[in-house]
Order: structure tokens, then C-alpha cells, then sequence
């Protein structure tokens, strides 16, 4: 299905890997032009030649930190020499959990320093890019949010309070955007087999002397996944890339769940 997204531009935040790099890569299959943002200049530039190679659209990698202002705002005007306006923004940065003790035990600089990754982040890209998103109905804010604003994961307190922050920014820019023509939704994935967390089942499975396959099938259940297994990054990105589209123009202020029914909370007797 042609999604009409040829000739448009999308700067994505996080993405070097993982689901960020997945859904630049969705779009530059549908013939959009996109900004990688992130940290590591080598896995960066590194995705941008794979994107570049498949797809043969332009790819600026721009080295960025969301967590300062400056450097986003160096990025905004890097994109803006390259394409000149943005119409897809994709704030997808955030961090992974980085220790397992008790968060609310922890010292409040730890507290903020996952804020200021995640939520902050996203709203120092929003207001960096702001300019170059036209008014012309294509402008498009995609928040990358997460399970965890919905339910208890356990330790990640500031992943739910971050991905909470996501959800209702994503309502409160809806209506503050909706007289420029530009939509804001959320994307809430589950559980989604990233790269790392390939990996850490597959070490879970050597751990327990079984298939990857058979961990998952276990793990997935016991976790209450109604779909039996964990989202691919292809199914996230292909949902990003229908929001991003005129087919998705309609949707503004939703949060779109996409966890194969993990929040309905079911679990095995």
C-alpha cells in the first residue's frame, strides 16, 4: 500500500537503534527523507548508510544530545539547512532501566535525569523543530511512549512516569497545535523485540537449558501477553508510518496501544 509519503522529511530522535532506528527505516521505505538524532556518532552514521543503501532517500545524521537544549537546537538548524521544513517529528529517546534497586530510594539528581532523557527531551525537540513543521495538514508529532505509564513494571518508576508525561503532552500538544494543521499521537508499545532485549532471551534460554522460542512462548504468557509473544520494532514502525501518512490525518491527541493486549492485564490461572 502506497501511503502517499514520498517527498516528505521526518527527523527521528533515538535513532541510532532499536525501535528509532526501525521506524527510520519504515519511513524511508515509503520515500521519506529522515534526520537520525542521537549520541554515538558511530552507530549513527553507521545506521544512516544502511537506510541510505535500502531505501535511496537522503539521510543527514545529525550527533545530538535531547538531554541539552543547545544540542537540539543545533540539530533543528542542521535539518533545516539540509531540507528546509520537517513535516514528521518522532520522539522516540529515551533510556533504559539502569539499575535494579529500589527507584524511590534513589538520590532526586537520578530522578531528573531520567525526566530530562525522556519527557524533557521530547519537548525540547517539539519546540526546536516547531518551526519547521509546515501548516499545511502533512505536520505530524509522533510521541514514542510505553507500557509503563499504564501499568507496574517493576523497578522502572521514572520509565512510567516518563511514558504518563508522554501520553498527556501528547493530548495538551494536540490541542495546542490543532490550529497549525499539525497532529500529535502517541504510540504505546508493549514489550518489543529491540536488539538488547533479543539478546537478553537469548541468554535467558541458555540460562534455562531451553529454545529462545520456548522461553518466550513461557516468558510471554507469564506476563499475560494475549498475542503470545512480543511486538517486532517492523510492526511499530508500520504503525508510525500510517499516523505519518494522509491515511492517518484523522487521528490527533491518541493514544495508540500496540502491546498484543498486555495492559488488559489477563493472567494465567
Amino acid at each position: 500500500m502506497d501511503l502517499g509519503l514520498t517527498g516528505r522529511t521526518a527527523a527521528i530522535s533515538g535513532g541510532s537503534k532499536g525501535i528509532g532506528k526501525a521506524i527510520a527505516r519504515g519511513l524511508a521505505k515509503e520515500g521519506v527523507d529522515v534526520v537520525l538524532i542521537a549520541r554515538g556518532k558511530e552507530q549513527l552514521d553507521k545506521a544512516a548508510d544502511e537506510i541510505r543503501k535500502e531505501s535511496g532517500v537522503r539521510v543527514l545524521a545529525v550527533s545530538a544530545d535531547v538531554a541539552n537544549a543547545e544540542s537540539i537546537k543545533a540539530a533543528a538548524d542542521a535539518a533545516k539547512a539540509a531540507f528546509g521544513s520537517i513535516n514528521i517529528v518522532v520522539n522516540n529517546a529515551g533510556g533504559p532501566i539502569r539499575r535494579m534497586d529500589r527507584q524511590i530510594l534513589w538520590p532526586d539528581v537520578d530522578w531528573i535525569d531520567d525526566l530530562n532523557l525522556k519527557i524533557v527531551g521530547a519537548l525540547r525537540v517539539t519546540q526546536s523543530f516547531l518551526p519547521l513543521i509546515p501548516s499545511d495538514g502533512t505536520g505530524r508529532i509522533i510521541n514514542i511512549s510505553g507500557s509503563a505509564s499504564m501499568l507496574v513494571w517493576a523497578p522502572a518508576l521514572t520509565h512510567g512516569l516518563n511514558n504518563a508525561a508522554m501520553n498527556q503532552a501528547t493530548s495538551y500538544l494536540a490541542a495546542d497545535l490543532a490550529a497549525q494543521q499539525i497532529t500529535v499521537n502517541a504510540v504505546i508499545p508493549g514489550l518489543v523485540g529491540t536488539e538488547a532485549r533479543e539478546v537478553w532471551a537469548e541468554n535467558m534460554a541458555k540460562q534455562a537449558n531451553v529454545t529462545k522460542e520456548d522461553f518466550l512462548a513461557s516468558f510471554c504468557k507469564r506476563m499475560g501477553i494475549l498475542a503470545g509473544r512480543w511486538a517486532t520494532m517492523e510492526e511499530v514502525s508500520d504503525t508510525v508510518a500510517s499516523i505519518a501518512s494522509d491515511r492517518g490525518k484523522y487521528y490527533n491527541g491518541a493514544k495508540i496501544v500496540l502491546d498484543g493486549r498486555l495492559t488488559v492485564n489477563a493472567r494465567p490461572a
